[in-house]
């Protein structure tokens, strides 16, 4: 009978530290940092495929899509919020659906006036600077490789960031109090503030489904090997770019 006891006791103390550490592992996810999967070339050539990005989750405050990713709760007020800077790459929940996670660039922020002709931002009617960088090669979702037309961008207050793509149109709107305009790095291949929620864009995004800021990337593998025999899969593994700051 006491070792029946002393069993019981032992799986007790079991159940419970697992149940400590997890409830350290979600705590620390949801007001510290999370780590996401890159699953698209929108953010191309900052993030690329298969690129394993920490968000902190402390920049802008709290609220309800602060929680981890698996967890999707109804929308809430921030508490310790705070705005993102122009050029600040955040992840944050898709508003069509916030079981989803997406990764873009702050371009503009609540009051600006953002167009964009041929391709150049505008800022309360102000075009950004752009400068061409040649061609780059932008990746495909299959593994594979196309060129695009490369450029510098320089939103003010001097933050630098490579784009692809060009030509693009859009009129100009004002960006409404609580809400943020976000563009992806790769212009030609990204649903984002341009596109509207019921066309499978972001919109205007709302400052409460911003999850956090995008410091690091921890690790990255290149898709293109999985067409490759698995012995050559650690090939893909692309060092240069483990714990790599984000711009």
């Amino acid at each position: 009978m006491q070792e029946k006891q002393s069993g019981l006791r032992g799986w007790i103390r079991t159940i419970a530290d697992t149940a400590v550490i997890v409830l350290i592992v979600l705590a620390a996810k949801t007001a510290i940092a999370e780590p996401f999967y890159v699953p698209s070339g929108s953010m191309e050539r900052t993030l690329l495929i298969g690129d394993e990005l920490l968000a902190m989750k402390y920049p802008y405050g709290y609220s309800s899509a602060s929680f981890p990713a698996f967890f999707v709760f109804p929308n809430t007020q921030r508490v310790f919020a705070a705005l993102p800077k122009r050029g600040d790459v955040v992840v944050f929940r898709w508003p069509g659906d916030r079981s989803r996670i997406w990764v873009k660039r702050v371009i503009g922020l609540p009051g600006d006036r953002i167009g964009v002709s041929h391709g150049q931002v505008r800022i309360d009617g102000e075009p950004v600077a752009i400068e061409p960088a040649g061609a780059g090669a932008m990746e495909t979702e299959g593994g594979g490789t196309i060129a695009a037309a490369r450029f510098i961008e320089t939103l003010p207050g001097g933050h630098e960031h490579p784009i692809f793509g060009e030509f693009d149109d859009m009129p100009d709107v004002v960006v409404p109090p609580g809400h943020l305009f976000v563009m992806g790095d790769n212009r030609d291949n990204s649903a984002d503030s341009r596109v509207p929620v019921r066309a499978g864009g972001v919109g205007l995004l709302p400052v409460e489904d911003l999850v956090g800021r995008v410091d690091a990337i921890v690790g990255s593998w290149d898709l293109a090997v999985k067409n490759r025999p698995i012995q050559d899969w650690p090939t893909g593994f692309r060092l240069s770019r483990f714990f790599t700051s984000v711009h």
